[in-house]
């Protein structure tokens, strides 16, 4: 008797001592969860349930509860799917239960079990959107995975590690850099996050060698990653600043994402600091992307004021900082999740959802803008793009449909990899350089682009000087390049239908104000001022020019070499540029704009630096004398003295034209709208 009762004794302490167990890791479990540390949190749920006697239903089914929002927080989905059913096994399932599993069971690909359970979501949340659209979704994904896409896509291992990569977005003038997200070993940091059970991600980077191959991923070595999360970056239009999201971590408190910036001095990125959105600190602000025009931030956030869980909302960029907070609303926001804009550059918003019908977990759809009524148009691009899986952060290879994406699909432990995708649609395109006449680029410049079909667009450079913008089959175009210290130049462009991508490309040499501009090109008939026919293509030139830029007027100079008589030199350089002037008079070209000047070898070239990657001999500022000239080569000697033998041009005045008799401006520039109105008229037009 002593001893079974003995035994009793022990089984009814350890029975005690379980139950205090399972208690325990409840606690700890909660702590976590409040905490925002779903891994960890699901970690201790899952030894309280599994401490729970079966007989303990309802308790038991509470705790699968628990554990399953843990599961499906971090992408646990067959073990989500379970932990529902096991609550709903209990009769533990609130009115959430049969949704959320439902949105678990799209993701796994179950679409016939995820019907029923959003039937049921339905039956007892009549009119839940979320519910509707996840039984339409569920009825409709095997339909369009049939009906599949012009869509391919790849798996692109090259980027990919052990652990997540995800967010890339495609950077450089070229698109030759490439930056995404990564939990893999290289991180910086050792501890793993209580949110994912990984390390923390940093922004990696990988750029095409001079064989247009990508190198090797490498963590960015600066002051930018930290021990802390950060990733999903975007950039301003010029890519000197960085837009990215991070996530801190506190033992005590549940911190919350934020959106930073980083500014770039010459090839590396600086320190991130936070970026301010609103004086709201109890709200996450994540995934940010800058609009094509570099005047929005779009992010996504759980402020107040939304319409579901995460939104897309967007404030106002300006020179004074942020402002002005707008939520996208419908038709983009739903009652679910809506997270990972970003843009295509023809102005195309892509984000994904969850609340949208869609295949899966997160769809990427496409928010077309509505010129008309300023609303946009909902697109589903289908298989294969979107998956069961969770599809998003898209980034584009300039103005073509192709780039790369992030995607889980296929993977049990439910991390992101990095897939390419290619939609072969038909698109014209336009690049042009803007840069100075004799010299490099110009990052300042503008160029305006109008067209007859009531185009008008302002378009900013890059940093090599150019630009990229779709055009449309049977529209005449003309684009005017401008920069300031400089004159304009104009092109004209006829776009025809083609049947496959195709690109034209326009130069914009600007001519100086302040330095002589070398007239290229230009042949008289041996030691006479006779012009040769080869000449009149660059005068023709010189003609448009004068033409676009009708308030300048120009010295037209002629130059010699030092070899010959003083006088008869300068005698016959002043010959010739009369020759010169008398071409552009008899083009339409009046008189008073043009100042014939021959200055013999008064004045010798003087180098500038683009010219010394031709001539390697000479450097920038030297001055073509005949004393520096007879210290050279031969062979130099008559390459300095063709130099020498130029005709060139210089501005006076940009006034020509513009005042009257009495000094008043002719055509004074038009009142600026009151703000929020159109302007009256185009900024140019040239028709």
């Amino acid at each position: 008797m002593r001893y079974t009762s003995t035994i009793a004794s022990i089984i009814v302490v350890a029975t005690l001592l379980v139950g205090c167990g399972a208690d325990s890791h409840m606690k700890k479990g909660d702590k976590f969860f409040a905490l925002g540390e779903y891994y960890d949190a699901a970690n201790q749920y899952k030894k309280a349930y599994s401490a729970t006697a079966p007989k303990e239903r309802a308790t038991r089914g509470q705790r699968a509860l628990k554990l399953a929002e843990c599961y499906r927080r971090i992408n646990y989905t067959q073990r989500a799917i379970a932990a529902y059913n096991n609550a709903i096994r209990y009769n533990q399932a609130d009115s959430m239960t049969h949704l959320r599993l439902a949105q678990q069971q799209m993701k796994a690909g179950s679409y016939k079990e995820a019907a029923k359970n959003f039937q049921a979501a339905l039956d007892s949340l009549p009119g839940n959107r979320l519910a509707a659209n996840g039984l339409k979704a569920a009825r409709m994904a095997p339909e369009w995975k049939e009906q599949g896409s012009q869509y391919t896509v790849k798996r692109e291992n090259f980027f990919n590690s052990r652990r997540a990569d995800y967010s890339p977005m495609l950077a450089g003038d070229n698109n030759d850099q490439l930056y995404f997200t990564s939990t893999r070993t290289e991180v910086k940091g050792d501890e793993l996050s209580g949110i994912t059970g990984t390390k923390n991600g940093d922004i990696f980077v990988s750029t095409k060698d001079e064989n247009g191959k990508w190198t090797k991923p490498q963590d960015i070595d600066t002051e930018l990653n930290s021990e802390f999360d950060e990733g999903a970056c975007s950039f301003s239009p010029d890519g000197k600043t960085m837009y990215l999201t991070q996530c801190t971590t506190d033992p005590q408190y549940p911190r919350y994402a934020t959106i930073c910036t980083s500014t770039r001095s010459d090839a590396s990125w600086g320190k991130s600091t936070t970026l301010e959105l609103t004086k709201d600190t109890l709200s996450s602000y994540a995934h940010p992307a800058v609009s094509p025009d570099g005047e929005w931030l779009y992010f996504t956030s759980d402020m107040p004021g939304g319409m579901g869980g995460l939104d897309i909302w967007r404030v106002r960029l300006t020179a004074a900082g942020v402002g002005g907070v707008e939520n996208l609303g419908e038709p983009i926001n739903t009652e679910g999740d809506e997270m990972f804009p970003t843009f295509r550059p023809n102005g195309d918003l892509y984000f994904s959802s969850d609340g949208h019908p869609g295949m899966g977990g997160l769809d990427i759809f496409i928010a077309k803008p509505d010129s008309v009524g300023g609303t946009w148009h909902i697109e589903h691009p289908g298989y294969p793009l979107n998956s069961q899986g969770d599809d998003f952060g898209m980034t584009f290879e300039g103005l073509h449909n192709r780039g790369y994406f992030s995607s889980n699909r296929g993977d049990a432990k439910g991390w992101d990899h990095i897939y390419s995708f290619v939609n072969p649609e038909i698109i014209q395109t336009v690049k042009g350089w803007v840069y100075e006449q004799e010299g490099y680029e110009l990052p300042q410049a503008v160029v305006y682009m109008v067209g007859n079909d009531g185009t008008n667009l302002k378009l900013s450079v890059k940093g090599d000087g150019s630009f990229t913008q779709e055009i449309r089959p049977g529209v005449d175009y003309v684009l005017l390049g401008t920069c300031k210290g400089f004159l304009n130049h104009k092109e004209q462009l006829r776009v025809e239908p083609v049947t496959e991508s195709t690109e034209y490309v326009l130069q914009f040499p600007l001519a100086s104000i302040t330095a002589p501009v070398l007239i290229d090109n230009i042949f008289y008939d041996f030691d006479k001022a006779t012009l040769r026919p080869e000449s009149t293509k660059a005068l023709d030139e010189l003609i448009k020019l004068l033409n676009e830029n009708p308030n300048v007027t120009i010295e037209l100079s002629a130059h010699c070499d030092y070899r010959g008589a003083v006088e008869y030199n300068k005698v016959l350089s002043q010959k010739r540029a009369e020759s010169v002037v008398n071409y552009l008079v008899e083009h339409g070209i009046a008189a008073d704009r043009l100042s014939p000047v021959g200055y013999g070898k008064e004045k010798p070239k003087t180098i500038r630096k683009k010219l010394t990657e031709t001539y390697t001999f000479l450097k920038e500022g030297d001055v073509l004398t005949e004393d520096f000239i007879k210290k050279l080569k031969p062979e130099e000697q008559e390459i300095c003295n063709q130099l020498n033998r130029r005709t060139e041009f210089i501005v006076l005045r940009t006034t020509y034209g513009m005042f009257d008799e009495k000094g008043n401006l002719k055509n004074p520039p038009k009142p600026k709208p009151a703000e929020n109105q159109a302007p009256a008229e185009p900024e140019w037009t040239p028709w």
